[in-house]
């Protein structure tokens, strides 16, 4: 089932039984940057991508997927 980003990122790292923080430390990016991104407030730039699938240990295109909408 293919997810928005936003949904995605939020799922994969509950899956992971990461809070916003753990995943802020993992990442260097800011825990309210990062719910930001998980609320569809903000987009992630492609390096933070990167980031967050090195983080969540998924492949990027993983999160890329639900970008596909975006702008469209």
């Amino acid at each position: 089932m293919r997810k928005d980003l936003h949904a995605q990122l939020k799922f994969l790292r509950e899956e992971r039984n990461l809070s916003l923080d753990d995943l802020a430390l993992k990442t260097r990016v800011g825990a309210a940057r990062l719910h930001a991104y998980e609320t569809g407030e903000e987009i992630p730039s492609v390096q933070t991508i990167m980031k967050l699938s090195n983080a969540l240990e998924v492949p990027a295109s993983n999160l890329l997927d639900g970008m596909e909408t975006v702008g469209q």
